[in-house]
């Protein structure tokens, strides 16, 4: 379907939404009109608050059973003038019956980080032939009759074919925690519109979603308190700001790369397109030889980038940071620890192509502490419940200190640590294993459901 020229929804379009998905079963037509027109006016008004009065379309819409009464809803959005100013909005929902989302109490939006969209990020189960179908985060949480939402940011939906990536200039932490403003207010709505109360949403970023997620707080804290729409906020394994001096020091480093980068006109980055190649390697052509990186063959280096991810990175900033826990031989990895290897590798292959730099270099500069960057100006009026949980082979207790800049009182932290000491850091629990590991229901997804529910 093709994006209409204004910021309507062409009434049979917005029908055929509220029939094949959101609606609650069979409505009289004088019901259904009013659906229609409650979610074509919540539509047009959210897009004109979360994207500068850009154009707001509805482009196509999906829906697929997931595992039991388990389904996920699709809706992709055109919210700017390009044609990859695209965002899509997720729902993981158990049904009452076809179509119909049961009405939940709790309800969690769900914001990704680098690499992976919302599916590779919290469905990736949903594709693999190696695990159990339920054996994501989003499936979990909605089994326990939490309403699940999310988002792919725009980077997501770049095709493999774009050579040209100037229309990422302005992509950054600003964009896209304003994109996340829009799903909230989409996502609330509809949630209304199914039968559930008006009320605020819990945000959970993984990752660089987490820095979106930040940024995203920080500027809603200049709203009214009746126009917010945060109830408590989960930073999964990700700093906003650090305290330790050689780390900042290496992010100054950091930063001043990319941003010489961006000024000379690269707005975007391969990283998913060359995840996704390792990862086919591996998975196709194991013990032949890397033509990536001599000396290892292409099962090696795919347990190299989960295990030792750190070694890719220049400069290294959060010291021993890698994906999965590793098991090694001398220097060279020999399997994972907590997550299945044809798991992490069928992983790789659902990254997306490309990204935007935008966002990584805003991050970096929050990182260094200059330049000034406006996304932690108001981090001290954010009072929502906090949960951090983290990696203590990832960015674990890295991440802490961000937690300190906040006003909120309700804070609690949770760094998985499997192994007894600090020293065992660059083996231990990682950043992708508190999605993909065969023990992150126990050790991540329970504590999360836990606290959502007593909040």
């Amino acid at each position: 379907m093709r994006k209409d020229s204004g910021m309507r929804i062409p009434s049979r379009v917005a029908v055929w939404l509220c029939i094949g998905v959101l609606c609650l079963g069979t409505r009289a037509r004088a019901e259904e009109e009013q659906w229609t027109r409650a979610l074509r006016t919540q539509l047009e008004k959210s897009c004109q608050e979360g994207s500068a009065g850009a154009l707001c379309a509805l482009e196509g819409l999906e829906r697929r059973r997931l595992f039991e009464d388990i389904y996920e809803y699709s809706l992709r959005l055109q919210v700017g003038p390009g044609v990859h100013d695209v965002i899509t909005l997720h729902r993981v929902v158990r049904e009452a019956s076809a179509g119909v989302p049961v009405r939940a109490p709790k309800s969690v939006f769900l914001v990704h980080g680098d690499v992976w969209g919302f599916r590779g990020a919290f469905l990736s189960s949903a594709e693999s032939t190696e695990v159990l179908r339920q054996q994501s985060f989003a499936i979990f949480l909605a089994r326990q009759g939490v309403d699940v939402w999310g988002i792919d940011l725009r980077w997501v939906h770049v095709p493999a074919t774009v050579t040209d990536f100037s229309f990422m200039k302005d992509w950054n932490l600003g964009l896209h925690a304003r994109d996340v403003g829009l799903g909230l207010a989409l996502a609330r709505s509809m949630r209304v519109l199914d039968g559930n109360a008006w009320g605020r949403m819990a945000l959970l970023g993984w990752s660089r979603g987490a820095a979106v997620s930040y940024a995203y707080l920080n500027a809603e804290t200049q709203l009214p308190p009746e126009l917010r729409q945060v109830s408590g906020f989960i930073p999964v394994d990700m700093a906003y700001t650090l305290e330790e001096p050689l780390l900042r020091e290496n992010a100054c480093k950091g930063y001043a790369i990319l941003d010489s980068q961006l000024k000379a006109k690269v707005y975007g980055i391969d990283i998913g397109a060359r995840l996704q190649r390792i990862g086919t390697l591996a998975l196709s052509r194991p013990e032949e030889p890397s033509p990536i990186r001599a000396g290892l063959t292409n099962r090696q280096l795919g347990l190299f980038v989960g295990s030792a991810t750190y070694a890719l990175q220049e400069p290294v900033i959060i010291p021993e940071y890698h994906f999965t826990g590793g098991q090694f031989s001398g220097f060279v990895p020999s399997g994972l620890s907590w997550t299945r290897e044809r798991f992490f590798f069928e992983g790789l292959m659902q990254a997306a192509p490309y990204q935007s730099l935008g966002e990584q270099v805003d991050t970096l500069a929050m990182w260094c502490g200059a330049p000034d960057v406006p996304y932690d100006d108001h981090l001290s009026e954010v009072t929502v419940p906090v949960l951090y949980m983290g990696a203590a082979g990832g960015v674990g207790s890295f991440g802490l200190h961000s937690l300190t800049l906040l006003g909120s009182t309700d804070v609690s932290s949770r760094v998985v640590q499997l192994l007894p000491d600090a020293s065992a850091r660059p083996v231990d629990f990682g950043h992708v294993d508190l999605f993909e590991a065969g023990n992150a229901e126990t050790l991540v997804w329970t504590p999360i459901l836990d606290w959502l529910r007593h909040h």
